[in-house]
């Protein structure tokens, strides 16, 4: 047997053309014009049986660097963190494994709790009440928040800060662009948001304002100090995208008046699995629940009094009147919100603000080290698990050598910040061991010369 799965065969195609009145499969395209058809060959490989083809993949796949064997100093979005063995077994169960979106309650309350359990959690981490679940990333979450903030205030200009996950801004560009939106960047000044460069932007034009916290440089932004001058414009919104795992240390972006808090739980029981799929969240204000994307489950009680879960609100176009709908994000992100869930239970949350501390302590170590090492640190505000280090080298230079090492190094600023020359943003989390530090910075330091 050739084939994983039995195949049609030619005896089961005529069949099936005889029950639908045709007499070949070309016939199925007779609405497609003739001059736009292809009537060559595509340029691909002949098929081969699955052994074959498992053997050339694998061989493909090994080539690829992983964290099992290299030790990971590269965050900017995507982190290698500790991840409960429980995980894995619990979203393996095929009741979660296979489930879709939870059209029936009566017969999905599992899914329906576990989604409604990562809500709670969500609102608990970043100070805002109503939470969603669950949009695909980090990055789509946030061109929501926009877009959600101009429909809102009816307004079309949007300041971000260039501290913003480079990433983000770009999907935020894209969604701006459907909707007539006018992104205005807002510079840094020295590796946070500049805030008179903000505060001179501002005006009764602007929907919203939006940073990172930390920011990309992994620097913490002063919300306080930012919501005290969005509050000189009556309407405009305050949109916070931020590292949930952070958040089980620093005071909560809500608490600083935040109208939106979205980001990626990917810090939470998700591996880095070569960049995606992640798993977004969106949290809000309860004025702002019924504009919220995606859907929201809630706890009610059955006809004995007994404790359910039921989807209550779904403002997506697949639900309701397209002209009514807030969004038309409509993929289930769940197995990897259920993966989030059982991390965050599983580490509880005076574990998960130990595992915020040991981000902190073990990167203020690495960034003293290379201070000892006269590797120059760049920017110095309070900040979280990520920081900046100058080289005399191109990163990519030194990343290259890293790798003969057994590491992945940091990521290259100069992609997205040429103006901060040889900068590599360097992530310390809680599973790097001080063994594994001390030896990174040394051969930093003698690659770099």
């Amino acid at each position: 047997m050739e084939f994983r799965y039995l195949p049609m065969t030619e005896t089961d195609k005529k069949e099936m053309l005889d029950v639908i009145g045709i007499d070949s499969t070309e016939e199925l395209f007779s609405d497609i014009p003739e001059k736009i058809r292809f009537r060559g060959e595509l340029n691909l490989k002949k098929p081969k049986n699955e052994h074959e083809l498992i053997k050339e993949l694998t061989v493909m796949s090994n080539k690829n660097i992983n964290l099992k064997e290299y030790s990971s100093f590269l965050g900017a979005g995507v982190y290698d963190h500790y991840i409960p063995s429980v995980v894995d077994h619990v979203i393996s169960r095929s009741e979660f494994y296979t489930a879709y979106t939870p059209y029936q309650p009566e017969i999905s309350q599992g899914e329906l709790q576990a989604i409604f359990e990562f809500q709670t959690m969500i609102s608990e981490l970043t100070g805002l009440p109503i939470a969603n679940s669950s949009m695909y990333d980090g990055a789509t979450s946030l061109g929501e928040a926009v877009n959600l903030s101009a429909a809102h205030t009816k307004r079309k200009k949007i300041l971000v800060s260039k501290a913003v996950h480079p990433e983000s801004l770009a999907v935020v560009k894209t969604y701006a662009k459907g909707q007539n939106l006018e992104i205005i960047e807002i510079d840094h000044n020295g590796g946070i948001t500049d805030l008179e460069q903000l505060e001179a932007a501002l005006n009764d034009e602007i929907a919203s304002v939006v940073v990172q916290y930390p920011n990309f440089f992994g620097q913490i932004e002063p919300l306080a100090e930012i919501r005290k001058r969005i509050d000189s414009q009556k309407k405009t919104m305050f949109v916070v995208s931020s590292n949930p795992l952070a958040l089980g240390y620093l005071t909560p972006p809500g608490e600083f008046g935040a109208d939106i808090v979205v980001g990626d739980t990917q810090v939470f029981g998700i591996p880095a699995q070569f960049g995606g799929p992640h798993c977004g969240y969106f949290a809000t204000t309860e004025k702002l629940m019924r504009k919220t994307p995606g859907r929201l489950v809630g706890q009610t009680t059955d006809e004995n009094g007994d404790r359910g879960f039921v989807l209550t609100l779904q403002a997506r176009e697949q639900h309701i009147r397209r002209d009514k709908a807030t969004s038309n994000i409509c993929s289930n992100q769940a197995l990897n919100a259920l993966a989030s869930s059982v991390a965050m239970s599983s580490i509880g949350k005076h574990g998960l603000k130990k595992m915020a501390e040991l981000n902190m302590k073990k990167a203020r170590y690495a960034k003293k080290k290379f201070a000892e090492m006269n590797i120059n640190v760049l920017f110095d505000h309070p900040f979280f698990n990520e920081f900046v280090i100058e080289l005399k080298k191109p990163v990519i230079e030194v990343n290259e050598l890293l790798l003969e090492k057994g590491f992945v190094g940091g990521y290259d600023l100069s992609r997205d910040y040429p103006e901060l020359g040889n900068a590599m943003l360097v992530a310390v989390t809680e599973i790097r061991t001080i063994e594994e530090i001390d030896y990174f910075i040394k051969e930093v330091g003698d690659i770099d010369g």
